[in-house]
């Protein structure tokens, strides 16, 4: 017979084990049922497989030359001005800023305040600065600096988040508004969430109309007039995917897929005017990240963001995708060391890339014979 006092041990420890395993369970099924937030499936048409990049440079932070260091805070979007050699960007603290490529020191100048974080930035036709503020909607800076609000809704629906943007050679701007839902203090919500609160938006200077394009997107990003003048091309960001909406021709007002599976999460999109887009990654591909097409995994790990945030282990392996026309990719630079890269814009023998926290720009030589890390 056993003894009374072991088998009122064993059952004691039983129960002990028993607690520990099962406490923790119920926390957290506890948590998962109060937190609000009910993630989408991803849509039927979203591609899990990636794409086959032809030649993948790594390693990219190995040899990149910091620019504007301490300066050039959350650089999210560049654009360039060729006639006058500078490179504009947009930093977290409202300044325009602009590094004059041409100089053999290249300092950082403050060029314009438009109180509220820029977005996205482009050049119009006339030199016209516009932007899209985070805060402030749409925006324009003239050669003067002189400030204009442009905009702050479409179809009486006051802009969430304004993202990307690029002007046509006609003066038409082109911006995306990622969520009208959320905003930037809460653009991880709205990507968790995956729902389609995102449009594409055209906004004409000579008339002041503002037009809604596309809706129902899936946190669209960047935006891209193509070379002909005949289509957009933006990022819906959650699904690593890029479409084309085309503004003229015989398509007008259609919508076409342009590259889908790619090896990241795009941010913004850039033409450089010689053949090439290029696609800021704010991560890329993983098989942790894959898993955030489940509706479950994303709950999760906004319940984990509120104790310590789980999704910044997964935003590894930026970088930034150069595509043709086409929408063939062609070379991807990036480093598994390096997150949250935006935008990237090629620039004579010079890739530049931007960043949504680094506290300076970054550019890498694009010359054949450069030896890259691991």
């Amino acid at each position: 017979m056993a003894n009374p006092s072991t088998s009122r041990g064993i059952i004691i420890l039983g129960f002990v084990l028993a607690t520990l395993v099962v406490a923790p369970v119920s926390v957290l099924v506890a948590l998962y049922r109060s937190e609000a937030l009910d993630p989408a499936s991803y849509p039927t048409d979203y591609n899990e497989k990636t794409v086959t990049v032809p030649t993948v440079r790594s390693g990219i932070l190995k040899i990149s030359e910091k620019i504007g260091e301490g300066v050039l805070i959350g650089p999210e979007d560049l654009a360039y001005d060729a006639a006058s050699g500078f490179l504009y960007t947009g930093c977290e603290d409202g300044w325009i800023r602009r590094v004059d490529l041409n100089a053999q020191e290249q300092t950082v100048e403050d060029w314009a305040f438009i109180e509220g974080r820029p977005a996205g930035i482009g050049f119009g036709p006339d030199k016209t600065l516009f932007v899209a503020s985070v805060t402030q909607g749409l925006i324009s800076v003239d050669k003067d600096k002189v400030v204009r609000r442009l905009a702050t809704e479409a179809d009486d629906l006051p802009f969430g988040l304004p993202d990307g943007l690029d002007v046509g050679t006609d003066g038409t701007v082109y911006f995306t508004d990622a969520s009208f839902k959320y905003d930037f203090s809460t653009y991880k919500v709205a990507a968790l969430e995956a729902r389609p609160y995102g449009r594409l938006i055209s906004f004409d200077p000579a008339t002041s109309r503002t037009e809604v394009l596309l809706s129902s997107l899936y946190f669209p990003n960047g935006v891209a007039v193509s070379p002909d003048q005949n289509s957009v091309v933006f990022c819906e960001t959650i699904l690593r995917r890029c479409k084309k909406y085309h503004i003229r021709g015989e398509k007008k007002g259609t919508v076409d897929l342009f590259i889908d599976g790619l090896p990241g999460l795009p941010d913004n999109i850039r033409y450089d005017g010689d053949g090439r887009f290029w696609i800021g990654l704010c991560a890329g591909m993983s098989k942790g990240l894959a898993l955030f097409q489940y509706p479950v995994v994303r709950k999760i790990s906004l319940i984990s963001s509120k104790y310590g945030d789980l999704t910044d282990k997964f935003l590894k392996g930026a970088g930034v995708l150069s595509v043709s026309v086409e929408g063939e990719p062609l070379v991807l630079y990036k480093d598994q060391q390096l997150s949250l890269s935006t935008v990237g814009l090629k620039v004579g023998r010079h890739l530049y890339y931007g960043s949504l926290v680094a506290a300076y720009m970054s550019r890498i030589p694009l010359d054949e014979d450069v030896a890259y890390g691991k």
